[in-house]
């Protein structure tokens, strides 16, 4: 996977790239049976607008992704397709398996049409099988994480990700995330061995407003810009600061460096080390 800029025959092609796709094998959806009618995400509740700066954009259909898998264990599937998908920044790879059923996954690096993987509590260790923690061994990269048992992958989904198991010492397995966070896990949790492909994706210039507007994403207006009753910022002569100590949100509340977790949360106790205190060494 590689970055394709294109030739600026006109202004709005300046600095535009796009992913050359070359992984992508099927130009298509490939099962008709695992596609579902994506819900547009407008950002509106009853038509009062919830959540600011939604709307339009290209209308896409879902791909049903297979995050668990533990109805398989120990039948083998091999890859038979690596497809585009509009709803996440990582590709998809179509799986068949032993017993003829087709399901979805995230495509890791290096994954190959033809490629037979599986999903165990104890397999080889190799990327792209998927087992419980307990029988990784400690150092690998892994992906696609559960942290509730039998609820299935919840965290490092997205494009180049990847999470490493540090340690098995004890009745909790320690994996640190990318943030620098660790965090304890169950050992008989699942998580499927490699990283996450398309790591590139986020090299892509989008350069020009068409392009995020078909995302579902609207024009944003700076708070400093507007009227006083309309935000904090606003108000003023010409390019005046926003006037106060530090930014705020279009409700008065803190904006900008301010921690947005509960104290209180119960997952709390998972975390060994926070990401904050991470990058303050």
């Amino acid at each position: 996977m590689g970055i394709r800029v294109l030739k600026p025959n006109t202004n709005a092609q300046r600095g535009m790239s796009y992913l050359d796709n070359v992984d992508i094998t099927a130009k298509k959806p490939s099962v008709k049976s695992l596609l579902k009618r994506g819900k547009k995400v407008t950002g509106r509740n009853n038509g009062k607008i919830s959540i600011r700066h939604r709307g339009g954009g290209t209308r896409r259909q879902y791909r049903m992704i297979d995050f668990n898998g533990t109805d398989k264990l120990g039948i083998p599937a091999k890859i038979t397709a690596i497809e585009y998908d509009p709803n996440r920044t990582v590709n998809i790879a179509l799986l068949v398996f032993a017993d003829g059923e087709k399901r979805y996954v995230l495509a890791w690096k290096g994954a190959k049409v033809g490629q037979t993987v599986v999903t165990d509590i104890k397999a080889k260790a190799v990327d792209g099988n998927r087992m419980q923690l307990k029988n990784i061994p400690v150092g690998f990269n892994i992906f696609n994480l559960e942290v509730k048992l039998n609820k299935g992958g919840q965290f490092i989904r997205s494009a180049g990700q990847y999470g490493k198991l540090i340690s098995l010492d004890g009745d909790m397995a320690q994996v640190e995330l990318r943030s620098g966070e660790i965090r304890l896990v169950p050992k008989e949790c699942f998580a499927t061995i490699g990283t996450l492909g398309n790591e590139e994706w986020s090299l892509v210039k989008i350069g020009k407003a068409g392009r995020v507007r078909n995302s579902g994403r609207r024009p944003q207006v700076r708070g400093k810009v507007m009227n006083p009753i309309d935000h904090p910022h606003g108000g003023g002569e010409a390019a005046n600061s926003i006037g106060m100590k530090y930014p705020k949100t279009p409700w008065g509340a803190h904006a900008l460096g301010v921690k947005t977790r509960k104290k209180n949360k119960t997952t709390n106790k998972f975390i060994l080390r926070s990401r904050h205190r991470a990058k303050k060494k």
